[in-house]
């Protein structure tokens, strides 16, 4: 499913055009987007939370050239279903 597939279903679901559905997708994930990148945790009952969690340098392996390289710290998004979402 892409943007235009949500814009799409809430034409449907409402009196909205394809431009204002879009708008609002358009508008509900730069929002999230920038709750994120403020380091808040976002929670949509049922479907899922979305928070920013460190993450640890540490080491891997570059397959292709057969050595080990060093991965550096950062963040990274932590998606945990909601319980709606574990039951389909």
């Amino acid at each position: 499913m892409i943007k235009n597939d949500i814009a799409l279903a809430i034409e449907e679901g409402s009196e909205f055009t394809k431009a204002k559905s879009l708008l609002i997708v358009e508008i509900i994930l730069s929002s999230l987007k920038e709750a994120l990148t403020s380091n808040e945790k976002i929670e949509i009952r049922g479907f899922s939370s979305l928070k920013v969690v460190p993450k640890k340098t540490g080491y891997g392996r570059d397959i292709r050239r057969k050595k080990q390289i060093k991965i550096k710290k950062g963040k990274r998004i932590k998606f945990r279903p909601g319980q709606e979402l574990k039951n389909i």
